[in-house]
């Protein structure tokens, strides 16, 4: 049952996964737009969301600084085998497995540079109005996926409660 819960929410997590992780990169190459010899990074996200979903096992994610955990990709907090108790003659005795569906980010994807359509003379390949679009146009996809989300999220427990 949890299992069905987890792959259920799966793809919205990695995708808010995903949009974080971009989100990251993109704040790095707007506070980087002066330092001479910085490459813009970023990240297609398409594939990364496509590599993110095949991989299996826990999840940790590289952020900018390449140690920091995404939580979200994280599997919900229960354990393999974990025991219920009928504590009435209606309940349902058994054991529950959570199957993480997520996986390893590792880096979402190989990181790609991005090819400046004005080079500076410093070498900084930060387009400054760019990233300032891509930032936006993440940030409202981001907003999306969390909204359908939340919406998921307000129909399992609207099905719940209408049910007891």
């Amino acid at each position: 049952m949890l299992d069905k819960l987890d792959a259920e929410f799966a793809f919205g997590r990695q995708a808010l996964d995903v949009r974080a992780y971009r989100q990251e990169l993109l704040s790095s190459n707007i506070a980087n737009a002066d330092t001479p010899g910085y490459k813009a990074r970023d990240v297609d996200f398409a594939s990364s969301l496509a590599g993110a979903l095949k991989k299996g096992g826990s999840a940790t994610g590289a952020a900018a600084s390449n140690n920091a955990t995404l939580a979200m990709t994280q599997p919900a907090g229960v354990t393999s085998g974990m025991s219920m108790v009928s504590t009435a003659p209606g309940h349902m005795p058994g054991k529950s497995t959570l199957t993480p569906t997520g996986g390893p980010s590792d880096d979402y994807g190989n990181l790609q540079y991005r090819v400046p359509t004005q080079p500076a003379l410093d070498g900084n390949t930060v387009d400054i109005d760019t990233e300032r679009v891509q930032f936006a146009d993440n940030t409202l996809h981001f907003e999306s996926g969390m909204t359908v989300l939340s919406s998921q999220i307000k129909t399992m427990l609207s099905a719940i409660q209408s049910g007891s």
